[in-house]
């Protein structure tokens, strides 16, 4: 049976062959560095709030390009910040010795 479902989604069976190694990566990662590696929700959080922050004082947006503007130059500034930043996200030395 297990050969069959193959054969019927050979391009899901694919996709997990090529996928699934990259998936799991981060559990090669030491202990320190996996806790911040495993969930981009530490950056997605502070993007996604600032974003609804600046978008709901405009309400409605004449057309779509209104809307991609203002969510690039939002994203540009966070990137600029980021980018700036001397606080390290990672620390990659590795106090697990």
């Amino acid at each position: 049976m297990l050969i069959n479902n193959r054969e019927n989604h050979s391009n899901f069976a694919h996709w997990l062959e090529n996928n699934i190694p990259e998936g799991l990566a981060v559990f090669t990662l030491p202990d320190a560095h996996r806790k911040r590696m495993r969930t981009s929700n530490g950056i997605e959080r502070p993007i996604q709030q600032e974003l609804k922050r600046r978008t709901s004082k405009v309400r409605v947006f004449p057309n779509v390009d209104a809307l991609e503007r203002l969510s690039t130059a939002v994203l540009v500034e966070i990137d600029e910040k980021w980018e700036t930043e001397t606080k390290a996200y990672i620390k990659w030395e590795s106090t697990d010795e």
